[in-house]
Parts: C-alpha cells; structure tokens; sequence
C-alpha cells in the first residue's frame, strides 16, 4: 500500500484508472489534464473553458463503463463521496453524481446510482486549503441523506475523482458502516495522486 494514501488500511479495497501527479499542469500527462478539468469549478460554469469539464465527465462515464463489468455495476449501489461544496450552496459540484448518471443512461437506466452521504457544511476544497481537515471533523460534517436509503444495498462502490491520503473514503465508509454494518463496501477513483513521476524527475536531473 502507498504511504501517500496513509488513512487506508490493509483490508481496504479501492481501485482507480489513472495516476495524477499533484503540482503538475494539464499539459503534464493524460491523467492530469482529466482530472483537473474534471474537478473545474462551478464558477467557471459559463465560460468557454467549461466545455472541457463536460467532455470530462463523458469521458470518464466511458472509462468507468469499459473498464467494470456490466453485472458487477448492476449488482452495487454507486455512491459518490461528497464534494467540498454542501448541496445547493453555489460551490456544489456535482461532477462526479453527473458522471454516474451518464454511466447510467449508458446501461439503459438499470443501475442504482444514490447520494447516501451529503456535506452538513462548504468547507474548502483540499487542494486549496492550508490545512486540511481532520478525519474527525469531516465525519462530523457528513450526513447520511435519508431520503436516498430506501432499502438496504447489497454491496456499496464509493466513487471519487481523486485517491490522495484516503480520507475521504474512510469518512465516508464510517458514516455507511454505522448504517450497514455488514455491508461490503469499496472504493473506485477516476485516478489515485502519485508522486513518483516527481521523484524519477528528481533523480535524472540530480537534485
């Protein structure tokens, strides 16, 4: 297991389809220039450069629907990890619920795609923040969404945009464990963040 996703732990499953590397710009690799697309702002929202984080979310439907099989997805229930931003405040993305819902139509509808866990709270997204909350703290700012748990999932894929320190994912896998104690649980990332490309940069330039 990777130091830099210090919150997982061994017994944890979680799988992504890109490596971002942190620090770096879209022009840096593939991976990055998703992501960073991908996680644009609502406030950009209306500008010409929002057209790239619409092709985003397609195309990471089409990475999701060609990289997991069909009667697996049929068989969980999809939950996106909260964005930093709480539902119907301005700084909600719902980018990755979006991803899923296209996900979905792609499979004619047949997949039970749900917002379990919403943020009580905006807070300040990670990558922004100067210092990031405390495990503790963003478990007690999510919240389960009632409304969402009509019946009890057979098996649960937490999906997020991006795999850092595995925060996030264990937050929110304590929330749904205190609901469904018994319930299998796992995590999919568009990417998980990686340094190593700055560190094989490190070595062949001797710093």
């Amino acid at each position: 297991m990777s130091p830099e996703h210090h919150f997982l732990e061994p017994g944890d499953r979680c799988f992504f389809l890109w490596e971002y590397t942190p620090n770096r710009g879209y022009k840096f690799s593939e991976a990055n220039n998703l992501i960073l697309n991908f996680k644009k702002s609502p406030e950009r929202q209306g500008r010409p450069e929002w057209q790239y984080k619409e092709q985003a979310i397609e195309k990471i439907a089409e990475a999701f629907l060609r990289s997991l099989r069909t009667e697996w997805l049929r068989s969980v229930t999809l939950v996106p990890i909260p964005p930093s931003g709480a539902k119907g405040s301005p700084q909600y993305d719902d980018h990755m619920l979006r991803a899923l819902g296209r996900l979905d139509e792609k499979l004619g509808g047949s997949l039970d795609v749900r917002e379990l866990i919403l943020q009580r709270e905006s807070t300040v997204a990670d990558h922004k923040a100067a210092q990031r909350q405390s495990l503790e703290d963003l478990i007690g700012n999510y919240r389960f969404n009632e409304q969402a748990a009509l019946s009890k999932p057979a098996r649960i894929a937490l999906f997020d945009d991006l795999l850092t320190t595995g925060r996030h994912f264990k937050a929110a896998e304590h929330l749904l464990r205190m609901r469904y104690p018994d319930t299998e649980i796992l995590g999919i990332f568009v990417a998980r963040s990686s340094r190593t490309a700055i560190i094989k940069e490190m070595l062949m330039s001797g710093k």
